[in-house]
């Protein structure tokens, strides 16, 4: 659910990235603010335990494209892998328009990408969403392992839905910027589609009140 002002014609969309702990959430964010100019990213704040797991999210606006004369502006989250961590999870994904599940390749993680998921379901059924009425994108990290989990296994299992999937490796920034253009792209068109249909709704509700006999 974007965030529009229709005042200063902005448009603001959260997309989240969620998965196992470890799975490379922080890296994908990492790689995206690292490949954009300075003029189309702001500060990239990222708060982290001892041990380098993320604790809360990683924070990164997005400089604004045109859309319907709406300035856009993506704001990019993870949020903790650690089940310890359910509550701050619920509240990053209140409100999320598009999401990117970071899968872990590692086979020793298999049961990790599997909780991370049912935990992504029912964390947004708390919210009162649901996980296929909205925009995503799963990505199969750390493609690069020797061991890795086939890609096959990993679309039968954890994505027979078929929704657009990429390998990566976030490490070197394969398949990241891939991942969140086909994400972005999405959320914007879904974007485009509600603000027809509002539109054509309004206009019918002016035909409506026009032709009211005014007696």
């Amino acid at each position: 659910m974007p965030t529009v002002n229709d005042e200063t014609k902005e448009a603001q969309f959260k997309l989240v990235f969620s998965g196992p702990a470890l799975s490379g959430k922080t890296s994908n964010v990492a790689a995206v603010h690292g490949a954009l100019d300075e003029e189309q990213r702001g500060d990239l704040i990222s708060l982290n335990t001892s041990s380098d797991r993320t604790l809360f999210f990683d924070y990164l606006p997005v400089n604004p494209v045109l859309i319907e004369g709406y300035q856009t502006k993506f704001l990019l989250y993870t949020v903790p892998g650690q089940v310890v961590y359910n509550a701050t999870r619920e509240l990053v994904l209140r409100g999320v328009d598009g999401l990117v599940f970071v899968a872990d390749s590692d086979p020793a993680r298999w049961d990790a990408n599997l909780e991370a998921w049912e935990n992504l379901v029912g964390t947004l059924r708390n919210n009162g969403r649901e996980v296929d009425g909205i925009p995503l994108v799963f990505q199969y990290n750390k493609r690069d392992l020797p061991n890795a989990v086939p890609l096959a296994q990993l679309e039968e299992t954890l994505n027979p839905n078929r929704y657009p999937a990429f390998e990566a490796s976030a490490q070197t920034g394969q398949g990241v910027l891939e991942t969140l253009e086909v994400l972005s792209g999405e959320v914007l068109r879904r974007f485009h589609e509600q603000r027809q249909l509002e539109a054509a709704a309004r206009a019918s509700r002016v035909r409506s009140t026009s032709g009211t006999p005014a007696w």
